[in-house]
């Protein structure tokens, strides 16, 4: 994967553990923006814990509605101490 291979250029680790998607749901490819809104909302998880501060650079690879970097930023805020930041590829 490009993430993981940059990643590993810049020293940083890549962590594809910590938030899951609870089910896997259908593309959100043709979904209107509430559709895509309702498709994702609580459908992730933090599977980790964490005991001292941490940052956290999530990246989406096209940003449409913000659904998914949303309901993926809601979950991962809830982690004490937890400062986020947001990458995002391409935006259509």
């Amino acid at each position: 994967l490009i993430a993981k291979g940059m990643a590993r250029q810049l020293q940083v680790p890549v962590d594809t553990q910590t938030l899951v998607r609870k089910i896997a749901r259908d593309t959100q490819t043709h979904k209107t923006r509430i559709e895509r809104w309702l498709n994702v909302d609580g459908n992730f998880c933090v599977r980790n814990s964490y005991t001292e501060p941490i940052h956290v650079l999530l990246v989406d690879d096209v940003l449409t509605t913000g659904a998914t970097i949303e309901a993926c930023a809601q979950v991962l805020l809830q982690i004490p101490g937890l400062t986020l930041s947001i990458a995002c590829i391409a935006k259509a």
